[in-house]
């Protein structure tokens, strides 16, 4: 019989109810998973929305960091489920289906931790600066601050450890982090490096998650992608993560629908605006903001959300200090919607050769602007612009350290190849760029317009980008 006492359930939108371990019946000293839920370095993630600034646009895609780091933590089980017995037949040496299930879904529920407010912005913007990401910041917190109790996990709603067996938070860790060379990953247990597709690969527990749950968050879409076809023909080989032909069309449109996610929601024109709002602001409030390097602050950054700087940089409009006081102005102009820059021109890039994007200027705002400038009539040069790139990785590179780890089964041969020798597969392009010009009202749009196609029309070579 199930021991129902030792489990709870949370019922969510995306994948209807998931169970999670709870104290009930435990051993004395034993932590369970809800204990780690419960802790205030997960609870924090309910102040930080998933998406980072569409929730602007988007009036029903309020959902937080907390909703998308359970419903991680439950895709950790359903793949883990899918996955086992093959990792097993891999690498002999794997721990038992307890800890693989516990360490995975543990991975999925902390792979967030680290993040700050408006997420991947707070890295490009202020992290960055400390040489941080929300990874590196996410492994310390494991380590310093959560590596104790997570040794004392003993079980999941579907499994337990082995005796003997002890959680290592170094092995979250690395989970979490996405590879790169060099990162002295290859000292690791193979079962560990296969695993780590699950979190960086081209379909991880992560980006299913946030697919499923930004499209119908959003609007876009209620049911985005065949999830359980996906997993179903999922497989591990000595490889690597391998998918066996008849899933292939699944993960393609897995692929497609991510692409458009994008476009649509990430990439919306009112977000991106916003965005470049934020960042000017960003630029000479962070001083303000924070005292310095979060990981010699954790105990601050604990206490750093969004709610919590929002409503900051709202009082700042009354401060005695006059920088202060016109930052504060800008930001309540900010929080009231009024964005000083609206949309002039759009032109789409898609890249479908490796090494063209790279020989584009259209890799560059800065020389984007520089050109767009020149070719702007004389009394127009010097007006208020930005150029504005946002780049999708469509079809990833298989063959990099983050990517090379993803395979499909070609039954014909009965072996694995890389994911690249599928045609399916090689129909996708790789990447896909929206060139943006903003102004601050459209009275030269069709300036700014002829300006940009002529870029386009000297600067690109047709064979290689397409609009």
């Amino acid at each position: 019989m199930r021991d129902f006492q030792s489990e709870n359930l949370s019922h969510d939108a995306v994948h209807g109810y998931i169970p999670f371990g709870s104290g009930a019946g435990g051993a004395a000293g034993e932590v369970s998973e809800r204990d780690i839920i419960d802790d205030p370095w997960i609870q924090r993630l309910r102040q930080i929305h998933q998406l980072q600034t569409a929730w602007w646009v988007y009036p029903t895609a309020e959902h937080t960091r907390f909703q998308h780091v359970i419903g991680v933590m439950h895709l950790g089980s359903r793949a883990v489920a899918n996955l086992y017995d093959s990792l097993r037949e891999v690498c002999p040496d794997v721990p038992s289906r307890g800890y693989v299930e516990s360490l995975v879904r543990l991975a999925g529920l902390l792979h967030d931790v680290g993040h700050g407010p408006f997420g991947h912005f707070f890295d490009e913007r202020f992290l960055s600066t400390f040489q941080l990401s929300h990874e590196t910041l996410g492994c310390a917190i494991i380590r310093d601050r959560l590596g104790d109790r997570l040794r004392r996990i003993r079980r999941n709603p579907n499994s337990r450890l082995e005796p003997g067996e002890e959680l290592d938070p170094e092995q979250i860790a690395l989970l979490i982090t996405r590879p790169k060379t060099g990162d002295g990953a290859d000292r690791a247990p193979r079962w560990l490096q296969l695993l780590r597709s699950l979190f960086s690969g081209i379909y991880t527990i992560d980006n299913m998650d946030f697919v499923l749950r930004d499209a119908y968050m959003s609007g876009y879409n209620a049911r985005a992608f065949d999830l359980e076809r996906l997993l179903h023909y999922s497989f591990f080989t000595p490889q690597g993560l391998t998918i066996h032909s008849r899933g292939m069309a699944a993960l393609v449109q897995f692929m497609s629908v991510r692409a458009d996610l994008f476009r649509t929601v990430y990439f919306h024109r009112t977000v991106r605006a916003i965005d470049l709002t934020l960042a000017d602001l960003f630029a000479e409030s962070k001083a303000y903001l924070f005292p310095g390097n979060p990981l010699e602050h954790l105990d601050q950054y604990l206490r750093f959300t969004e709610w919590s700087l929002l409503v900051d940089v709202a009082r700042w409009q009354d401060s005695e200090e006059p920088t202060r006081r016109a930052l504060g102005q800008r930001w309540q102009a900010f929080l009231n919607r009024q964005i000083p820059w609206k949309m002039a021109c759009q032109r789409n890039l898609v890249f479908d050769a490796p090494g063209s994007e790279r020989l584009s200027i259209f890799n560059h705002a800065d020389i984007v602007e520089r050109e767009l400038r020149k070719s702007l009539p004389v009394g127009l040069q010097s007006m208020p612009l930005k150029v504005d790139l946002a780049r999708h990785i469509h079809r990833p590179d298989t063959r990099g350290p983050s990517m090379g780890q993803n395979f499909f089964w070609d039954p014909s041969r009965n072996e694995p190849r890389p994911l690249a020798d599928d045609q399916l597969f090689r129909h996708l392009p790789l990447s896909h760029r929206i060139c943006r010009i903003y102004a601050q009202d459209d009275a030269h749009a069709g300036q700014l317009a002829a300006a940009l196609d002529g870029l386009l029309g000297t600067s690109a070579d047709d064979d290689l980008t397409n609009m």
